[in-house]
């Protein structure tokens, strides 16, 4: 299968200007009830790099639905304060408080965002430095994503032994189905769901499991899909469902082809679309990308024309620290 190539870049210099983003990453991206594109980004900087003036997490951005294929284009953003303000109300190298406990914050991360009816729902990892998550949260928005506000759903961060702290959703037959691991990249997939219409009720929230019955819901969580894993990516792409997700084991991201979310994901059509390399050794036009992660599925993509939001950051220098469009047929893992 062929590789993916770049369609664009998505932020930086000459494309989030205005907005007062120079760096930033991650970037998944729901449709809002409105029709418009709602992206929302991690750590965010004024500068071209990591660090400086300016920062705050998360950030959101709309675009507009049309022409996807060109890359998106930017049409305003969300939160208080400066172009594309902070949406989550929280203090950098601060302190909140949870269970009886103070807790020291370093930034607040987003995962994935899902509309279910006339709200968007925003899932997040409270953290103090990358990879030491405290906890997860759910915030909400009632207005298209452009104010958002804490629901009070949490989870601790050793929920399902931890493997709930990267998440990704899907609405299906009045069930929202979630794919979640850990953030430190040292853990497979557990899969997860809940009635959309109690999506905010935690008792409500299940999992899918193996015991001697066979497979199930309401089960201890039984990892779906070993491996190391980062940031996921579950859409409804045509009639199928469309996994994205970051193998930092293999240093690759990989889409997957499926029938229903839970389907046997060992044996599930797979493809890498983008392959890490050193810096002396990329080539965007044939899917080679230095310090890859993210990896969104774009709304309005189809198996053929499958685009993906993708971060990379240079950590020895700062820059890039961006966000990509990619783009790269999957239809033959169709099946």
């Amino acid at each position: 299968m062929t590789l993916a190539h770049k369609v664009s870049d998505l932020t930086g210099p000459g494309y989030t200007d205005r907005f007062e983003i120079g760096g930033t990453d991650l970037g998944a991206t729901a449709v809002a009830p409105d029709g418009r594109l709602v992206s929302v980004f991690g750590d965010t900087f004024a500068g071209a790099t990591v660090g400086g003036p300016g920062w705050r997490a998360p950030v959101v951005l709309f675009a507009a639905p049309e022409a996807i294929g060109d890359g998106l284009r930017w049409t305003g953003s969300a939160g208080p304060g400066e172009p594309a303000g902070q949406v989550v109300r929280y203090r950098h190298h601060g302190v909140r408080r949870w269970g009886g406990r103070v807790h020291r914050v370093t930034t607040v991360l987003p995962t994935d965002l899902i509309t279910v009816g006339e709200v968007m729902y925003l899932h997040v990892m409270v953290c103090r430095e990358l990879g030491n998550v405290r906890w997860t949260e759910v915030h909400r928005s009632l207005d298209n994503g452009v104010t958002w506000r804490p629901t009070g759903v949490r989870w601790p961060a050793d929920h399902l032994d931890g493997h709930f702290q990267v998440l990704t959703w899907e609405r299906d037959g009045g069930y929202v189905y979630a794919f979640s691991t850990g953030f430190q990249r040292d853990k497979g997939l557990v899969l997860s769901r809940v009635p959309e219409d109690r999506l905010l009720d935690v008792a409500a929230w299940e999992t899918w499991g193996l015991t001697e019955d066979g497979w199930g819901w309401d089960r201890p969580p039984t990892v779906v899909l070993p491996g190391r894993f980062g940031e996921l990516s579950l859409r409804r792409v045509e009639d199928r469902w469309v996994l994205a997700l970051f193998d930092d084991g293999n240093y690759c991201m990989d889409v997957l082809v499926v029938h229903s979310p839970v389907a046997d994901l060992h044996v599930a059509p797979r493809a890498t679309v983008l392959r890490g390399v050193g810096w002396d050794d990329e080539d965007h036009a044939a899917g080679r990308v230095a310090q890859l992660y993210g990896g969104y599925v774009v709304p309005g993509s189809t198996l053929a024309d499958l685009h993906l939001v993708v971060s990379q950051w240079n950590t020895a220098t700062n820059w890039p620290y961006r966000a990509m469009q990619f783009a790269v047929d999957v239809s033959a893992l169709r099946g």
